[in-house]
């Protein structure tokens, strides 16, 4: 779709175009501007936004325990995840045959 831009007139987004993209009315949008190219990009609520203090809280301490272990990572590739993961099963299987 081409609109042409005028003196004094805001430019105006079309709506089926805002339809396309998503935009509602009330929604905030940033303008992105590279070599000559305007991007329209939504403004997506930051993740205060989405939880109250409590719930805030609660996540917060649920990835500091986290960030405690015993989780294992980032693998430089998948080969490598697959490798410890295999290496970790045959160490269970093996540890589950000396109990029994």
């Amino acid at each position: 779709m081409t609109v042409t831009i005028k003196n004094k007139t805001p430019l105006t987004v079309p709506d089926q175009v805002r339809r396309r993209a998503g935009l509602k009315h009330g929604d905030e949008v940033e303008f992105k501007v590279s070599g000559g190219v305007i991007n329209i990009v939504p403004k997506l609520p930051s993740a205060d936004d989405d939880y109250t203090p409590e719930e805030r809280r609660v996540t917060d301490a649920r990835l500091e325990a986290a960030g405690n272990g015993p989780y294992y990572g980032p693998f430089e590739t998948a080969d490598r995840a697959i490798a410890f993961l295999r290496k970790e099963i045959r160490s269970r299987k093996a540890a589950k045959r000396k109990t029994a």
